[in-house]
Parts: structure tokens; C-alpha cells; sequence
């Protein structure tokens, strides 16, 4: 699950640098009945400010009222859902990094107290489609390192419908058999 918005790969055009803090602060502009709506990110090095845009030359009507109530309330929410949705990824050429940004939520540690023959059967839920490599997410999960986690995907003990290796932002399951 998310702990914060990620951070927001660009380049900055007055310090060269490529990372931005989202801190979820929207502005607004109106030009008759057609509205400009940007995301506000705050450049990691200078603390530039850069716009990233939602909306671009709609009209009042075709906007839903919920949506400007959120952007005019600085809804952090709305930031993390607009930063995930790719249509405004590709439209600013922004990428996002999830580093530092996420943590594990195992519901508890009794699947570490089981004996070691044990086959464990395990879903995978996201709270949001951050991508994150599923080695990394069971060798936390299980108390593993991920030289072990490689190890047992490779001896057939850590099997998954899903390819393990590269990342992954949906729902996933896996058995572990030790």
C-alpha cells in the first residue's frame, strides 16, 4: 500500500534535474466558460515549480462538479489517482518512481511461526498499481533475502501464474513450499 505520492521523474528547466515532489496543491485557471487544470510539483534540487496538466481547454459544463470541488479542495487523493493514471502520464512525458513510497502490509506474522515443511499459498493485493518486483515483495513478506527467494523460484519450490522476475502492479499469488 502507498505511503506517499511518488516521486515525479522530469526534467527541470532550471536546474537540470529530474525529480519532483507532487505535494498534491492543484491550480485552477478560467478563461471564460473553458478551463486549464495542472497538478503542482516542486522540483527536488530548486525548488522550482513545474505544472503538470489535467485539463486542458475543457468546458465548464463538461467538467464533473466533484472532480473541481476536489481540485479546488487540494485533494491529495485526486493527485495519487491522476499521477497513476497513464492518459496524464503520457500527456506531461512523465515517469513516476515508487522508491521509499510503499510498504508491506502482511496482516501479521503467524505465516512466519508455520514449520518448515509447510506449503504456504499466499495472494498478493495492491492498494494502489504501484510496480514493484515480486521478488522483493515475498523476500519482505517471508523474512527471506532475495538471493533465497531466487533460489527456491529456481528449484521449482516458488511457483506463481505470474512471471516472479521484472514487475508487477496487479494482484498476484504464489505457493511456497519449503
Amino acid at each position: 500500500m502507498p505511503t506517499c505520492l511518488p516521486t515525479v521523474l522530469r526534467r527541470c528547466h532550471a536546474c537540470a534535474s529530474e525529480r519532483f515532489l507532487a505535494n498534491g496543491k492543484f491550480r485552477i485557471n478560467a478563461n471564460h466558460k473553458l478551463l486549464d487544470a495542472w497538478l503542482l510539483v516542486l522540483c527536488t534540487a530548486c525548488g522550482d515549480t513545474a505544472k503538470l496538466t489535467v485539463l486542458e481547454r475543457m468546458n465548464v459544463r463538461s467538467v464533473r462538479p466533484e472532480l473541481l470541488d476536489r481540485m479546488h479542495d487540494n485533494d491529495p487523493g485526486l493527485a495519487a489517482e491522476l499521477l497513476q493514471d497513464p492518459v496524464v502520464r503520457r500527456r506531461n512525458r512523465i515517469a513516476l518512481d515508487w522508491d521509499n513510497a510503499w510498504r508491506l502490509d502482511t496482516g501479521g506474522s503467524d505465516h512466519l511461526d508455520r514449520e518448515v515443511s509447510d506449503v504456504l499459498d499466499v495472494s498478493v493485493r495492491f492498494a494502489a498499481r504501484i510496480p514493484v518486483r515480486p521478488v522483493r515483495l515475498i523476500a519482505e513478506g517471508c523474512g527471506l533475502s532475495r538471493a533465497e527467494v531466487e533460489r527456491l523460484i529456481t528449484e521449482g519450490k516458488l511457483v506463481s501464474a505470474v512471471r516472479l522476475s521484472g514487475k508487477l502492479s496487479g494482484d498476484f499469488t504464489f505457493t511456497l513450499k519449503r
